[in-house]
């Protein structure tokens, strides 16, 4: 049985950095699929992967083939997509990659996204877990790239910002047809503790007990470095920090 974890929330809150954590942490457990649905795909940098193809593109491809008579009759759309994303897995140790990339080009895509949903719904069932770092803000949750998740990770910084955008995503959860079995908010980087303005902020938007992380002081070096975060020590607050979160979550 698959577990879909998203991990959402306003950008530059180290959802990025937690979401390839999530991957390495997992991935003792059972095989993971790494989903980058972020148009930055900065998931593998963070994982020490080299980058794909994006399914952006594969669907750009699609649709040109389409239109121009260049697919051929006798290849079933969902057959052609589900090869060509197995084509652009990222395989390591543990995991494979899959980013989605962004739109290379104008024109509505809804029937090429309902098309890649399916395909990549059923490449999921194949994996122990799905891990989805998620675009920054509501545009993942309102779209339903993913309809189903049993985990909804929301990450925010210490900040009342923040906060606002964490309930935002918990509140468009609850209009819309997507599924979700627990809802886990992240306070990340938070200094000495947690603020009591935002504790009282949190508790104010129906969340329960928040996951705390504090400012983690070796990030800055592998970032200078252009280390993946998968190399963060043992005793590093941002490692220890998801483990914490994958017992929490019960995982």
């Amino acid at each position: 049985m698959t577990t879909t974890i998203v991990v959402a929330g306003k950008g530059g809150t180290g959802k990025t950095s937690i979401s390839a954590l999530l991957v390495q942490t997992l991935s003792s457990k059972g095989v993971v699929l790494a989903i980058d649905a972020d148009p930055a795909t900065n998931l593998n940098q963070a994982l020490g992967v080299e980058a794909g193809s994006t399914v952006g593109r594969i669907r750009e491809d699609m649709t040109r083939d389409i239109q121009s008579g260049a697919l051929s009759p006798g290849i079933s759309k969902h057959d052609y997509l589900e090869g060509q994303i197995r084509a652009a897995l990222v395989e390591a140790k543990g995991f494979d990659l899959l980013a989605i990339g962004r739109p290379e080009g104008p024109g509505c895509y809804c029937a090429a996204n309902n098309m890649l949903r399916l395909a990549i719904d059923k490449l999921g069932r194949s994996y122990r877990y799905v891990v989805i770092d998620s675009e920054a803000g509501l545009e993942h949750i309102s779209r339903q790239t993913t309809r189903d998740v049993d985990i909804l990770i929301i990450v925010s910084d210490p900040t009342q910002q923040s906060i606002k955008t964490a309930a935002a995503i918990k509140g468009l959860i609850g209009e819309m047809r997507t599924r979700v079995g627990q809802i886990v908010l992240v306070i990340n980087r938070s200094p000495d503790g947690l603020p009591p303005e935002i504790a009282r902020a949190a508790e104010g938007s129906g969340f329960g007990s928040p996951v705390i992380i504090g400012q983690d002081p070796n990030l800055a070096g592998l970032e200078i470095e252009g280390r993946p975060t998968t190399e963060l020590p043992p005793d590093s607050p941002l490692r220890q920090g998801v483990v914490k979160l994958v017992a929490m979550i019960g995982l």
